[in-house]
């Protein structure tokens, strides 16, 4: 530890710059002023829940879309998520686009989109990913949950294209 003190104050001594990470504004925003944070009761038949964390670094995000049954219209939605500021500003950023959206066209959103709008660094990209996953696995849990309370085959179109 001592050898790492001294290795670092030789470093600063000889005017080397150690530059410090920051995080884009989008995200500081999204992250200090987190959009449709809360929870909707998850037994309720018009609520889909996503669930999704990653291992490898804590992260653990919850998604929760309500549903118009007749339309297919994401009337609301909401997160709670523990881990970092990029975790928490992509699950802020995707309630955010999920809101006023039909089923199929949510499942169009992609990580990749997440991460260009909150100008996510390479190391941070799992964030986006588990917002990514928790839209899918939120819109799976609504599709699970209308088949067994209806028993029809509307959600087959759904189905098929979350598979895409």
């Amino acid at each position: 530890m001592l050898r790492l003190l001294a290795s670092k104050r030789s470093l600063l001594s000889q005017g080397t710059k150690i530059l410090p990470r920051f995080y884009h504004e989008k995200v500081i925003d999204h992250f200090n002023n987190p959009r449709n944070v809360g929870s909707f009761d998850k037994n309720d038949p018009a609520v889909g829940t996503g669930l999704v964390g990653a291992p490898a670094c804590g992260d653990v995000m919850k998604l929760q879309i309500k549903v118009d049954d007749t339309t297919g219209e994401i009337l609301d939605a909401c997160f709670k998520t523990f881990g970092c500021g990029s975790a928490i500003a992509s699950s802020s950023v995707a309630t955010e686009w999920v809101k006023g959206k039909q089923m199929e066209e949510v499942l169009t959103i992609k990580n990749t989109e997440i991460a260009k709008h909150l100008s996510l660094p390479p190391v941070k990209l799992h964030c986006s990913m588990l917002a990514e996953d928790a839209i899918k696995a939120a819109v799976k849990d609504y599709q699970t949950k209308r088949a067994k309370s209806s028993g029809d085959s509307e959600t087959e179109p759904v189905e098929q294209a979350a598979k895409v």
